[in-house]
């Protein structure tokens, strides 16, 4: 049996019987569990503290560039500290290095929604159900999936214009013109 890294361990400290696995194949067994991140409320952590663990992730993922748990940690790390694109990219790759990763596709679907694409974010909520294994993972997937349409229904989308402009153009203008009158007559 192989052990873990000591820079792997803060990420396995909560997942027993991590330690005892090959982190190269963590993404191979359908049993394992995520490593979870050392904290568990993303506001209680200082942006410094969180710059650290990037840096540790995206080593580990340079050392482990197949593991989708690595990749699905820094995607959320990425996420945390407001880089979009990275956390994208990462997550995108976890997802395409295990396609069963319900948290992988849980947590990529999951950014879809908060950038507010949310047809795309509809469809990868909808792969994530496919893959829950768990009563919990149903529950989690079914409520994200439920913000979704409460959000299409409600409406986060750019208004469209249905009402004519000619109106408030008119009057605007004709306040420009008022307006630059009056500074003729008195300069």
């Amino acid at each position: 049996m192989l052990s873990l890294p000591s820079d792997l361990e803060f990420l396995s400290a909560e997942a027993p019987g991590l330690r005892e696995r090959d982190p190269q194949k963590l993404s191979d067994s359908p049993e394992r569990k995520l490593p979870l991140l050392p904290w568990r409320d993303p506001h209680s952590v200082s942006p410094e503290e969180l710059t650290q663990y990037i840096v540790r992730l995206e080593r580990l993922g340079e050392r482990y560039p197949q593991s989708s748990e690595i990749a699905t940690c820094l995607g959320m790390a990425y996420a945390m500290n407001y880089d979009v694109h990275r956390s994208m990219d990462a997550l995108e790759r976890a997802v395409e290095l295990n396609p069963l990763s319900f948290v992988a596709q849980i947590k990529y679907a999951e950014l879809l929604y908060r950038i507010r694409a949310l047809p795309r974010a509809e469809q990868e909520t909808l792969r994530a159900l496919d893959l829950c294994r768990e009563p919990w993972e149903l529950a989690l997937a079914r409520r994200q999936l439920q913000e979704i349409r409460k959000l299409w229904r409600e409406g986060t989308q750019k208004p469209a214009w249905t009402k004519p402009l000619l109106a408030p153009a008119l009057t605007l203008l004709l306040f420009l013109a008022v307006v630059s009158l009056l500074m003729r007559m008195h300069p």
